[in-house]
């Protein structure tokens, strides 16, 4: 079997972040930020994935960007 990587550059270690994004509408004009995200990135080329943090939990989402 293939070891898996970054889709873009085979890289194997990530990094992530959470970041919360405003919504459309009301939300938007009261800068209310409720959209939750956590980013998946690639520590060697840079790239990155949204997951939404009310679906997914941490180690699946590390799963998930490596295809898995």
């Amino acid at each position: 079997m293939a070891e898996k990587g970054c889709i873009k550059c085979g890289g194997t270690k990530t990094g992530t972040k959470k970041i919360a994004t405003t919504g459309a509408g009301l939300s938007k004009i009261f800068d209310v930020q409720h959209n939750k995200f956590l980013v998946v990135y690639c520590k060697n080329c840079g790239y990155s994935e949204l997951y939404n943090r009310k679906s997914s939990m941490a180690a699946n989402v590390i799963d998930l960007f490596f295809g898995g």
